[in-house]
Formats: C-alpha cells, sequence, structure tokens
C-alpha cells in the first residue's frame, strides 16, 4: 500500500507542476514581466534600443541631438553597442530622422509619430532631429 500511494504521490507533484507551468506561473513569470516592459518610452520622446522589440539599454530625447556623447543628454551606451530599435513616441506630430554620424550627417533612416520597430542594419547611431516628414 505504501508504495502506491508513493506512486501517487509523484505522479501529483508531477501534474501540479505541469499545470501551474501551463498557468505562466513560477519561472515563466519573469519574461512575462520583461515583455511588458517593451517599447517603454516616455510620451513625447525618440527612443532607441540596443535589443530587437524595445529591450535592452534605452536612450531618450524629446528634442534634438547632434552629438549623443557629447550632447545635453548622453547616451551611455552608444558608442559601444548598436542601435537595434526604435519608437517615435512624439506628440508633436512630427517624424524622427537618425544618423551615423555627429552633426546630422550619414542619414541612416526615419521613424514616424507612433511607430516603432526593428532597424533593418546594424548601426552606431550618434545623432537625430525631429523632422516634418520622412
Amino acid at each position: 500500500m505504501k508504495r502506491v500511494r508513493a506512486l501517487r504521490t509523484k505522479v501529483g507533484l508531477i501534474s501540479g507542476a505541469t499545470v501551474f507551468a501551463g498557468l505562466g506561473l513560477g519561472v515563466t513569470a519573469a519574461p512575462a514581466q520583461a515583455a511588458a516592459a517593451a517599447y517603454s518610452c516616455p510620451s513625447g520622446s525618440i527612443c532607441f534600443y540596443t535589443k530587437d522589440d524595445g529591450g535592452g539599454d534605452r536612450c531618450a530625447w524629446d528634442g534634438d541631438d547632434k552629438d549623443w556623447r557629447n550632447g545635453a543628454i548622453k547616451c551611455s551606451w552608444s558608442a559601444d553597442k548598436k542601435v537595434r530599435s526604435v519608437y517615435n513616441n512624439g506628440t508633436s506630430g512630427k517624424a524622427v530622422v537618425y544618423y551615423n554620424d555627429s552633426d546630422y550627417k550619414d542619414r541612416k533612416g526615419c521613424t514616424t509619430k507612433g511607430k516603432k520597430g526593428n532597424l533593418a542594419g546594424t548601426y552606431t547611431l550618434r545623432s537625430h532631429k525631429w523632422v516634418n516628414g520622412c
């Protein structure tokens, strides 16, 4: 009788763990929290991210910046990491053009208001400015 009870207990524990895993409890809870933070960007700002889908490190601005490394707002990771995704959470209706070099040189792309996504290339961006359209 003890052997049957022990077997039932093991099966019950395995079944219970499977149910909890299926509900997203336990180990799978952390990725759900990370997904909720994707594309986090203050209203009125342009945000650039080091990972796809708005993940990783973020730098955000609500105005132009001709040099991410030496401007009023410094993007600490811009010299070492590539920009993988972008989100224009601006409120003015303007687009944002971004450049590989400081002083708005070597244009790489443009993102209109409300748009977000992964960049096709791997860019070490250095400057950006708000414009009337792409």
